[in-house]
């Protein structure tokens, strides 16, 4: 099972013209350009360039286009740790796939995880996507922890910080990547693979 098939389909609703997945799209950038709290109704209508009763026809509130937004990123992070390939196996096999499979949404939904990673927790429904992430990052830690008892990582490090690192590591494409770029997602995968399990210096050392 791959992490492409892990999200339900967008409900489409709302007038002709509109639908649901292209509101939401547009209301993530605007969230993560002004920020969620300094985002009014009023601002999303603006954008998109419709009025605000007629955002109401795709959405309640706010909060569950917020609510939506944070399922796209979050929802196929969770579906990693329920694939057979994050569960079967040696350890660092498994937590290499569940950190390629992170690079590979983080790349696929850029947007919606760049609004997942700024959230400040001031709602209900922060919170709760909050506690969600810290799950998914428990499943790392877990799988580091394996992977230092069964000798293919080194124990030195405190599996938290290790996996603090490698999810910095992972976060920070989100600030710089670009896929019109200089390397292609493809490439960055692999150089982050390469460089967190093989590090820096040179194979021949």
């Amino acid at each position: 099972m791959t992490t492409s098939a892990m999200k339900p389909p967008a409900s489409k609703r709302g007038r002709p013209g509109y639908d649901q997945e292209s509101v939401l799209s547009i209301a993530v950038e605007v969230f993560n350009k002004h920020g969620y709290d300094a985002t009014s109704m009023g601002k999303l209508a603006e954008n998109l360039g419709i009025s605000k009763s007629a955002i109401y026809h795709h959405v309640p509130s706010k909060g569950d286009l917020l609510r939506l937004a944070l399922d796209e990123a979050l929802v196929p992070l969770e579906a990693i740790a329920q694939d057979e390939r994050a569960t079967v196996g040696n350890a660092e096999e498994r937590l290499k796939f569940f950190l390629r499979s992170t690079i590979r949404v983080l790349v696929k939904r850029q947007q919606y995880v760049t609004l997942l990673l700024r959230l400040r927790g001031n709602t209900e429904i922060e919170r709760d996507a909050l506690d969600r992430r810290r799950a998914v990052d428990r499943k790392v830690s877990d799988l580091v922890i394996e992977a230092q008892q069964e000798g293919s990582l080194r124990s030195d490090i405190d599996p938290r910080t290790t996996t603090r690192l490698l999810f910095g590591t992972i976060n920070s494409l989100v600030e710089w990547f670009r896929e019109d770029g200089n390397v292609t997602a493809e490439q960055v995968e692999e150089h982050a693979i390469t460089m967190m399990f093989e590090g820096l210096h040179k194979s021949d050392r």
